[in-house]
């Protein structure tokens, strides 16, 4: 066996010398790891006849991720962990634990065209970064499996390596259906930004444009450092790519930014500058009405443009800003200027531009962690600074958006959004979704998240990067209402809380009561164990129950009706979720008595215990008692069961 395996890797090593010799005499023979022999033969003139040719971006395992995005998400829920959440009563923010992919469908219908801004800083696949576990179907399975790539149910277990001949179809197979159901989610004037390098810029390009539409598309740069490092060869590396995708560029409502303006001068009435009032008189500029004398009301003194120049201004602005001393002579340079207040500028805004050169640093996002937050260890190799993701809010976001992050990661748009709130009075929410990736034993991450006495993945460091960030958010303002002088204003705490989710097998059994009120094990005495799954629990239940429900966020608040029932639930302050075991008169009125009204009822179908009669009664006496309580504003309301 042992022989088998080296003469194995001979035969791929002589294969790989043979690859890369080709690929140097014909670059365009290898494509993604694999000789193309259409191409090798017209690279030595032979040209075959082709169909009708045009232009179409592909990969191998293209078809499969396509299909991926279609796919529905069964039997899989999210459920709530409260003993890691922060203020989950009230928040309405979200952290959720689990493979993105899985979390966006979960997510689908409840957000969809809900979210303003997206923020993804994905794996670049530089040969040493996490791939996503998709399932997916390849070429040479039994040779991946040998290499140690992808495991009996193929699925990838270990770092997509440049020496895989589907490099870059991995990669683009992971990030197609995740982006498909990205664009579902946002708003029609929703944004995406996307951070990315130089290895796979382009391709992530043409699966946006596919996507988007190429008339969707922008690109910023974001300088990361200030100068290369000593490995760095012939050109050094300080820029990295975001790619600006809009869901609906004719739809957008993106903000201007703010230009803080400069008085170099000041007297009684404020603050001022003095701006020339001349311009080229040549060529196409040359004016003749725009040259005549300007006299100094005080003085007396002339004054003309200099030589080959012109005024600026025409002769009843000028005589009309002499009449409101909006002039300025100055005699020592022989000019006059215009004196130009706050109030004389035009409307403070401008639009953004796409080099991001003074929005933080690789360096200054490590040191925030280390020196502000507290982390004792550098954790993380290439963390986004704070500055970084407020700007691409002020661009996109308003003050009340939904931002998700599904890789999240070090949460530093969690962070963002939270300070943005702080700075502004803002009520943005956030989502982030992180996959829970063991960290390496002997990585730094590792060393930290058993100092805090921590589970040891990533998911971990971003939760707790979100308590401590907002702490200090907290802190800030309180030590800074102190200092307030009586009469003014008390800067309130935004929302620094957050709910944490974890993706799961279902909690319900959702098959027909009819197809089981036979069995034996399941009998309808005991409900429980005929509608849930073992070791389920009642809040889980419901927010599985809400999944299913069409354009609502998870952030709301839920609440036990505890005067009604220990096992009656209200979202919302809208939908009523009843898994008491017994349905009742008294219970109905209690329910018809709630102001305001649910606009749905769910009830359990084993409550009523096949009891058609029961379950028709209860119809009729719950529409009686909301038409009643309605009054002329009839309520409009549905009832569904499980």
């Amino acid at each position: 066996m042992e022989l088998e395996n080296k003469v194995a890797e001979q035969l791929d090593s002589i294969k790989s010398d043979n690859l890369k010799a080709l690929q140097k005499l014909f670059p365009s023979v290898i494509k993604d790891g694999q000789l193309d022999l259409e191409a090798l033969k017209e690279e030595i003139g032979n040209f075959e006849e082709v169909k009708e040719e045009k232009y179409d971006f592909t990969w191998a395992g293209k078809q499969e991720a396509k299909k991926k995005a279609q796919e529905t998400i069964v039997a899989r829920t999210l459920n709530l962990i409260e003993k890691d959440s922060v203020n989950p009563d009230n928040t309405e923010n979200l952290y959720i634990e689990g493979d993105n992919l899985e979390v966006l469908k979960l997510l689908r219908q409840n957000y969809r065209g809900a979210i303003k801004m997206i923020y993804i800083d994905p794996p670049y696949n530089t040969g040493n970064d996490f791939v996503y576990k998709d399932n997916f179907k390849i070429n040479q399975e039994e040779s991946a499996r040998k290499q140690g790539y992808i495991d009996e149910n193929n699925q990838r277990l270990q770092k997509n390596s440049k020496d895989n001949n589907r490099f870059h179809a991995n990669w683009l197979s992971m990030m197609y259906p995740r982006l498909k159901i990205a664009r579902d989610l946002l708003s029609e004037d929703g944004v995406i930004f996307i951070s990315i390098d130089d290895t796979e810029e382009a391709n992530l390009k043409k699966i946006c444009d596919e996507i988007f539409g190429e008339e969707n598309y922008e690109k910023l740069i974001w300088k990361k450092k200030g100068g290369a490092g000593n490995t760095e060869k012939i050109i050094g590396n300080i820029t990295e790519y975001i790619l600006c995708i809009f869901k609906n560029k004719t739809e957008l409502s993106t903000n201007y930014r703010e230009i803080i303006r400069k008085y170099s001068y000041e007297d009684e009435k404020g603050k001022y500058n003095l701006e020339g009032i001349e311009k080229t008189n040549l060529g196409t500029y040359e004016r003749p009405t725009m040259l005549f004398e300007i006299e100094d009301p005080k003085t007396g003194k002339k004054f003309l443009p200099s030589e080959n120049m012109r005024w600026t201004l025409g002769k009843e602005t000028v005589n009309d800003y002499i009449k409101n001393n909006k002039l300025y002579f100055d005699y020592k340079n022989s000019k006059v200027k215009l004196i130009k207040r706050e109030e004389d500028y035009e409307k403070s805004e401008n639009v953004f531009l796409n080099l991001l050169d003074n929005q933080g640093s690789l360096k200054t996002a490590k040191d925030y962690l280390k020196n502000t937050l507290d982390f004792s260890r550098e954790i993380f190799d290439t963390p986004k600074p704070v500055e970084l993701i407020e700007q691409l809010l002020n661009i996109s976001s308003k003050k009340d958006s939904i931002i998700l992050d599904f890789f999240s990661g070090s949460a530093t748009t969690a962070d963002a959004v939270m300070q943005l709130n702080a700075e502004d009075g803002g009520n943005r929410k956030f989502i982030m979704v992180q996959i829970d990736e063991e960290v390496n034993e002997k990585s730094e991450a590792y060393k930290f998240l058993n100092e805090i006495n921590k589970p040891t993945n990533i998911s971990e460091i971003g939760k707790e990067r979100i308590r401590r960030a907002g702490e200090k958010i907290k802190t800030e303002i309180e030590e800074n209402n102190k200092k307030v002088k009586d009469g003014e204003e008390l800067k309130e705490v935004p929302d620094i809380g957050f709910k944490v989710f974890r993706t799961a097998d279902t909690n319900i059994n959702w098959r027909k009561i009819r197809d089981i009120s036979n069995s034996e094990s399941l009998p309808f005495n005991e409900p429980d164990r005929l509608d849930f799954i073992e070791n389920y629990n009642d809040k889980d239940v419901v927010y599985e129950v809400l999944l299913h429900q069409r354009d609502l966020p998870l952030s709301e608040k839920l609440e036990v009706l505890s005067t009604i029932g220990d096992r009656t639930y209200l979202y919302a302050s809208s939908y009523l979720v009843c898994l008491e075991t017994n349905i009742t008169e008294t219970l109905i009125k209690e329910l018809a008595n709630l102001n305001p009204l649910p606009v749905k009822f769910i009830f359990r179908d084993s409550a009523f215990k096949s009891d058609i009669n029961l379950k028709e009664s209860t119809f009729r006496y719950l529409k009686t008692l909301v038409e009643k309580n309605s009054g002329m504003n009839k309520r409009t309301y549905t009832i569904e069961f499980i």
